[in-house]
């Protein structure tokens, strides 16, 4: 269905959100520093300009030879990415295991064509594997000193390793980037230090994980970008399970889909039933009694992002009549102002407001440009208009 739509309308961007799709999508290319802004603006640029090849289209694998100049999200990528040696083997990670990982499916898909991204991508699979830090139950440290663990983990490496298991047809390394999901939801969900995945639907968030568990920088806050990068990281290991072809044979794949499909649920549930604040989710979901819990477009966005997501990879879990029509609501709402009076989407396109994107903990919106935000605005187009091509969301 996506590709014979994208014959047909010979465009990327065919419908029209509510605001200048194009405008963010500059934007958002134009605003990343930092290795794990890199990779999320990469993924954003897979999404939006190559839909067939990103693992939420019809064809990821076998990995394609795609040249540079016909791939938008390769061209960034190979500018951006700094083939180096441990933790810092695809950038400088600033001591952090996941973030320059996040380069990891653009080093794969690169090195179709020149195998030096071949082998740092290998090399950065077998630092992560074999020689990051630990939690006691097994969950991959985000930080290369110590072992801690953050929710925003879940988007840059788990996909990593599920893609690269895909594309190196590795199934036991594959089962693991499943499982590594379940472990870093044990710890940041329950508190619990188990390898065994605690049942759906017990914890005391109501299914929303906190933000950092660990000695160095502890953060319990149940912050809405965090969900989002767990929820939307997990969708894109579940669309890697489901594609690649060396899972399809595989004994644990059922368990895989259906628990990464109820963990990727109680996250999205726990956010529709969380109070908004001018049509938005809060920056801290659970927050009404602070400046903490201000309205903000980089959560509500990527976590729309994934209810679309899924509305096509599990459409009996996530219905559209309910998923689809509470991402709509999100999405519509940067059409219009915020209750100052300013547009969500400025006319440069610069989406706000949003959270600080280098401090979760600022009361202040960020008006400048996010490079999470508008990036996470490029996955929601990108995630919309495959639903509406696969013929689930309407324009």
């Amino acid at each position: 269905m996506v590709s014979a739509a994208i014959a047909a309308t010979h465009t990327l961007t065919p419908f029209d959100p509510g605001f200048d799709i194009n405008a963010v999508a500059a934007v958002a290319k134009s605003l990343p520093t930092h290795s794990w802004e890199y990779g999320t603006a990469s993924e954003a640029l897979l999404e939006l300009h190559t839909p067939l090849f990103s693992v939420f289209g019809p064809a990821p694998f076998p990995v394609p030879f795609l040249p540079t100049f016909l791939a938008p999200s390769l061209a960034y990528a190979q500018e951006k990415i700094v083939l180096g040696k441990g933790a810092n083997g695809l950038s400088d990670g600033a001591g952090a295991v996941g973030d320059p990982a996040s380069l990891g499916v653009a080093a794969v898909m690169l090195g179709k064509t020149n195998s030096s991204f071949t082998t740092a991508a290998a090399s950065e699979v077998t630092y992560m594997m074999d020689e990051a830090p630990r939690w006691p139950n097994g969950a991959i440290s985000q930080r290369a000193d110590v072992p801690e663990l953050w929710a925003d983990f879940m988007y840059m490496a788990p996909p990593f390793l599920a893609y690269y298991a895909g594309a190196t047809d590795n199934a036991t390394l594959l089962e693991a980037a499943y499982l590594q999901c379940g472990l870093q939801r044990e710890v940041l969900l329950f508190g619990s230090n188990s390898s065994t995945p605690s049942p759906v639907g017990t914890s005391a968030t109501n299914g929303l994980w906190h933000h950092i568990v660990g000695p160095q920088s502890a953060e319990p806050g149940l912050w809405s970008t965090g969900n989002g990068w767990a929820a939307m990281g997990m969708a894109r290991v579940l669309a890697t399970v489901l594609k690649a072809p060396v899972a399809h044979r595989a004994p644990w794949k059922a368990a895989a889909t259906a628990d990464l499909t109820a963990w990727i649920k109680e996250i999205i549930d726990g956010a529709r039933n969380a109070p908004m604040d001018d049509g938005l989710l809060r920056n801290y979901l659970n927050d009404t009694t602070t400046a903490h819990g201000f309205g903000e477009i980089s959560g509500s966005t990527i976590l729309a992002a994934v209810a679309y997501r899924m509305a096509i990879l599990a459409p009996e879990a996530f219905p559209a009549s309910t998923y689809v029509a509470w991402a709509d609501s999100m999405r519509l709402e940067l059409g219009k102002n915020d209750a100052a009076g300013n547009p969500h989407v400025t006319a440069d396109g610069v989406v706000t407001p949003a959270v600080n994107p280098l401090g979760w903990g600022d009361t202040a919106p960020w008006t400048t440009g996010s490079p999470e935000g508008n990036n996470f605005v490029v996955l929601l187009y990108a995630a919309w208009r495959d639903c509406i091509w696969s013929g689930v969301c309407r324009p």
